[in-house]
């Protein structure tokens, strides 16, 4: 057992401990006193209030605004190997109910998981590893160990490939962790089934750890919609949105993204399922100046899908990204017929939701549309969301009609 009295301890200033008393996970510098006790970045200290009563177990990272993100609220609870294996342990068991769907799955949502800068995905056998922070960084190995040993993978590779590992004064970093995908071949392209569709996933390469897992039932949703429809796919990285589309019976569709290696993916993912049949059109260009080309040339379609990349990583970010948004859907709404279906999302952490539906909003009546809410949309049940840790909730996306 820990003894609190005997750690390194961060102390906060008079008052500041209410939001972690609300179970909020993340310590900012500026409710910190001082830190006591040699603490360097990753190791783990006892919070404590002003008046010296213990918090939490957190994970200290002297170089971020964030400056310590807490693994723990028991006194009792010892940060070590078996932490993690037991955290990892009932993540792995709360998503038993996905192999249902497929078999990949997201194992380990960070902060949703009480593992904060750590995600963990799963691609058939292969285990793709996220460490954002300076307390994942300190517990890798062990972390490794518990997501191999709670999963029975036999393959982990590391995407630490992440532009936020800077703001915790960590350099980037990917490769094999333990074996290598595709086994002798290395190749690093690994085969998953998603409700009854085969897609090939680059864990080496691929945006995020290979694939947007977090995704999969939006996907599906836009296949339910897709019957008899001409569809424009923006942003349509390795396909996912296409193929469901022309699964779910669209007349046509037309992808877009600026990467060819994305669209060469994307067009294999269609003959791995039998969709290369002449109903789908390819198009590697930058997505806005595409959509303003195809609203020149009088194009239509009855439905619309737009799920750029992260636009906002912050809430600092959000002002030029809002003009980004408003943009992009501006010109879905004059790419829509009457009664067609715009499915429209933003995955950037600093756009609320309800500010990207004042975005499109705005969009709308820019364009003259009249348009109504059908639906909103959000990530899979495997990327949850902590009622104390709304920052979670990142992902966000809307149906509308245009009336």
């Amino acid at each position: 057992m820990a003894r609190a009295d005997a750690s390194p301890a961060l102390h906060l200033k008079a008052g500041r401990e209410k939001s972690l008393l609300r179970r909020h996970p993340w310590i900012f510098s500026g409710a910190v006193d001082r830190v006591e006790g040699g603490a360097r970045s990753g190791d783990t200290v006892a919070v404590r209030t002003s008046a010296g009563a213990f918090v939490a177990w957190a994970a200290f990272s002297p170089q971020s605004q964030i400056r310590a993100r807490v693994w723990s609220w028991d006194e009792a609870e010892r940060i070590d190997a078996a932490f993690f294996r037991a955290r990892f342990r009932t993540a792995v068991a709360a998503r038993a109910g996905f192999a249902a769907h497929g078999n990949a799955v997201r194992l380990v949502h960070g902060e949703a998981d009480g593992l904060p800068g750590v995600a963990c995905d799963r691609y058939a056998d292969v285990l793709v590893l996220q460490f954002a922070t300076a307390g994942a960084e300190r517990w890798r190995e062990a972390i490794a160990e518990a997501a191999l040993a709670e999963s029975g993978c036999g393959v982990a590779y590391e995407r630490s490939d992440l532009d936020v590992r800077a703001l915790e004064g960590l350099a980037p970093r990917a490769g094999p962790l333990r074996g290598e995908p595709g086994g002798e071949s290395r190749e690093p392209a690994v085969e998953i089934a998603e409700h009854g569709l085969k897609y090939r996933v680059d864990v080496a390469h691929g945006q995020k750890t290979g694939f947007y897992l977090d995704q999969r039932a939006n996907r599906d949703r836009v296949r339910a919609l897709a019957a008899g429809r001409e569809v424009l796919n923006g942003f349509c990285y390795s396909g996912g949105f296409t193929l469901n589309a022309l699964a779910g019976g669209a007349r046509s569709a037309l992808s877009i993204d600026s990467s060819a290696p994305a669209l060469a993916l994307a067009r294999a993912n269609a003959a791995l399922n039998g969709l290369d049949d002449g109903r789908a059109e390819w198009l590697e260009a930058d997505v806005f100046a595409a959509l303003r080309t195809l609203r020149d040339r009088g194009r239509t379609f009855d439905l619309v899908v737009l799920d750029p990349p992260k636009l906002a990583p912050t809430a600092a970010h959000a002002e030029k990204a809002a003009r980004a948004y408003k943009d992009a859907n501006l010109l879905a709404f004059k790419l829509l017929r009457p009664a067609g279906l715009l499915v429209t999302f933003s995955c950037s952490g600093g756009v609320s939701p309800e500010l990207f539906q004042k975005i499109v909003a705005g969009a709308a009546a820019d364009a003259g549309a009249d348009v109504r809410l059908r639906e909103r949309l959000a990530a899979d049940a495997d990327h949850p969301v902590s009622l104390a840790f709304p920052e979670g909730e990142y992902l966000k996306g809307l149906v509308l009609e245009k009336r």
